[in-house]
């Protein structure tokens, strides 16, 4: 027998109102990440709500009471018209995105305590899910995205586990990037390890396909590069990004 739900209000209603104008988190980490992170999240359900319930004393005992105070049990076939890919968890919620005038407020200001990642043309929605997934890790300022790509995309939301919560989110074109000094990674740059990476760096990345954009490339002020055995092409983006904020975190700074 489940847990009594927490309240009479209709879950599916709720949640078809509210759908087109929130952000779909996918599985109960998801939904974990997000409200540790202060997520307003007005509808949440699952299929097991004593499963869910029983995850989050395992695995995240510090959000058991929200959880325990939002989460709705609904059938199995009303949760599935819900999302388009079923999470193993049988979890799912909306949240309220960020605003955005905020988010601009973050990556403008200055001083800045860690530095702001971007995405230039990014092309695969896994690959921005797992960066940001990475930036939260590091306590980066936050990750700006150029180009077509959305980084709210449901996709993206669950590749980072519900992380947009964590860091600063946003699409920007490359004239309105964050000020800073900007490091662009490049293999024909230096190489990383001499160089030390200030707080306040932005770190750009260039597309999984094309590399760095002529427009972000007129715009950068250090071109470096990370170790790599000869004829070994490139490493995946997330696996740069990771081994750039590690050596800004070696360096001096530090996650938060």
């Amino acid at each position: 027998m489940t847990d009594a739900p927490p309240s009479t209000a209709d879950p599916l209603s709720t949640w078809r109102r509210l759908a087109g104008s929130c952000v779909l988190l996918d599985g109960f980490h998801a939904l974990k990440h997000a409200l540790r992170f202060h997520a307003r999240v007005p509808v949440a359900v699952t299929t097991d709500r004593s499963a869910a319930l029983t995850l989050a004393d395992d695995l995240a005992p510090d959000v058991r009471e929200v959880l325990d105070a939002q989460l709705r049990e609904v059938p199995e076939a009303a949760y599935r018209s819900l999302v388009p890919r079923p999470h193993p968890t049988g979890v799912a919620a909306l949240a309220v995105r960020p605003s955005r005038e905020a988010g601009l407020e973050t990556l403008r200001h200055l001083p800045r305590t860690a530095p702001v990642v971007v995405l230039d043309h990014p092309r695969n929605l896994g690959n921005a899910g797992a960066v940001i997934r990475l930036a939260a890790g590091f306590g980066a300022t936050g990750v700006v995205t150029t180009g077509t790509l959305d980084p709210w995309h449901p996709t993206v939301v669950r590749g980072a586990a519900g992380l947009h919560f964590a860091t600063v989110v946003e699409r920007l074109s490359v004239d309105e990037l964050p000020p800073g000094p900007l490091f662009a990674l490049d293999p024909e740059g230096e190489d990383i390890r001499g160089t030390k990476l200030p707080d306040d760096a932005v770190l750009a990345f260039g597309s999984e396909r094309t590399g760095l954009s002529a427009g972000l490339r007129a715009r950068t002020d250090h071109l470096v590069s990370l170790p790599m055995r000869p004829q070994v092409s490139s490493y995946n983006l997330a696996t740069s990004v990771a081994m750039a904020l590690y050596h800004w975190s070696a360096t001096g700074g530090a996650p938060a």
